[in-house]
């Protein structure tokens, strides 16, 4: 396949810079290919440019990683559609869509994060430039928050605990697909937690 010019590249799509295009490319190697072994000379010819191209961009190879990583996650999130409302439906309809929200989240971002294992400085300019507001177990909590301030969870819930036990049992399920030795034999369903966060297991 024939490599273009710079030049060439930039004028790839309207209004499209470099920048945009290096990253691009690099978000759609990692969904297709994940994260273990990428390369600047792989990007960059993938991208159709050459390979010292990146470092007019970015500071190193660890920042357009982090920033395709980035978009990786928030193209996902879009493409999986909008959560509930608070005061909306009810709460084991919501609670079941966060589930199935977060498992099919972690079930694309997960394989991606875990190619990074051994490249800290990529997680670490991840943390730099993504935004806590985003993620969906801040906004799974904020829901809760805002269902028990609508009194429709008592008001000594933990939802900071249920929160927590929600998103486990996502990175559990998904854990347990890519590493199958280390999963249950015969994990709960998504019903089956809903239940358990909102009947609890006390007598």
């Amino acid at each position: 396949m024939a490599v273009m010019s710079p030049r060439k590249a930039a004028a790839q799509r309207d209004g499209q810079s470099l920048h945009d295009l290096l990253v691009e490319t690099a978000q759609k190697m990692i969904a297709t290919h994940g994260t273990a072994g990428m390369t600047v000379r792989e990007i960059a010819r993938m991208a159709g440019v050459a390979d010292g191209v990146l470092y007019n961009h970015f500071s190193d190879k660890e920042e357009l990683v982090a920033r395709a990583l980035l978009e990786h996650v928030r193209t996902t999130e879009a493409e999986l559609g909008d959560l509930p409302v608070a005061g909306e439906g009810t709460l084991e309809g919501n609670l079941r869509r966060h589930l199935e929200f977060g498992l099919a989240l972690h079930a694309v971002i997960v394989p991606a994060f875990s190619g990074l294992l051994g490249q800290p400085k990529v997680l670490e300019r991840f943390a730099e430039i993504s935004e806590r507001s985003g993620y969906w177990r801040d906004r799974l909590l904020t829901y809760l928050q805002e269902e028990r301030t609508l009194g429709r969870l008592r008001p000594e819930s933990e939802v900071d605990a249920t929160a927590a036990m929600l998103v486990g049992y996502c990175h559990a399920s998904v854990m347990a697909a890519v590493f199958p030795h280390t999963g249950p034999l015969d994990p709960p369903t998504p019903d089956a937690v809903v239940r358990a966060a909102l009947d609890g297991i006390a007598p």
